[in-house]
């Protein structure tokens, strides 16, 4: 009836719900091909006063390329992190994508007009949609849930450094992430991941040979884990026109 009468439309001023499309999806094969970077704030001594840890990864290794502790959020020291994440991984060929949201640091002009400089592409979440970075935000969960992390404020952005400091050198170096088969970061990115899960899958065969009571079907899968996706289309992350396949 609402129809037949005209009424179908929005009342008042305000706009109807604008549909965005989802990001472009890319794999990565191989290190420095796709990073991911977001701001988080960490809680100050002071009320109402927060850090902002800007932190970048690789989605492919999971290594934590490049952080700074700063006390505002700003487009221009985004880009001082960025060239210093470049510089220290020796980025020379154009192609590196950078995944982030869609803040103010990381569209800013002096952030896009560094990208463009660098010849790194650059990659947005859809406003207002949490999963559409999910590397970052997973990052910064097991940082936060960490058991080191303090169970009081930071009493100075020097004492926050220093604890994210001392995360990265133990997440980098030490963690074995469970999305990569339980080696570091650090060894992945280094790419020497492969033998070491090699080594492991031939201790569990040799094991399974000496006591094949244990093992009541396979040994445990120590494959190497080949392509990371971001945002595939689908969760099986099929080939197609919208999945880039990057070169280092």
């Amino acid at each position: 009836m609402l129809r037949e009468a005209g009424q179908l439309h929005r009342r008042g001023r305000a706009q109807p719900p604008a549909r965005r499309s989802k990001p472009l999806a890319y794999r990565a094969d191989g290190p420095n091909q796709v990073w991911s970077w977001d701001i988080t704030f960490l809680k100050s001594s002071i009320a109402g006063q927060f850090y902002r840890l800007y932190l970048v990864m690789d989605i492919y290794s999971r290594k934590i390329v490049g952080w700074e502790v700063h006390e505002r959020e700003s487009a221009d020291l985004a880009a001082q992190l960025i060239r210093k994440a470049c510089w220290a991984e020796g980025i020379t060929q154009h192609g590196l994508v950078l995944h982030s949201d869609n803040g103010a640091p990381m569209k800013g002009a002096t952030m896009l007009a560094t990208l463009q400089r660098l010849g790194v592409v650059p990659s947005f979440s859809r406003p207002s949609v949490s999963n559409d970075n999910p590397y970052s935000e997973s990052l910064f969960g097991s940082l936060k849930y960490s058991p080191a992390y303090p169970a009081k404020p930071f009493d100075s952005i020097e004492a926050a450094r220093a604890w994210v400091y001392t995360f990265v050198t133990w997440y980098n170096g030490t963690h074995r992430h469970s999305g990569i088969q339980y080696v570091t970061p650090n060894e992945r990115h280094r790419g020497e991941d492969g033998a070491i899960l090699a080594k492991r899958k031939a201790a569990y065969e040799a094991a399974k040979t000496r006591h094949p009571e244990r093992w009541s079907g396979a040994t445990r899968n120590w494959s190497k884990v080949e392509v990371v996706y971001l945002n595939p289309d689908k969760p099986e992350a099929p080939e197609s026109t919208q999945v880039e396949t990057l070169v280092a």
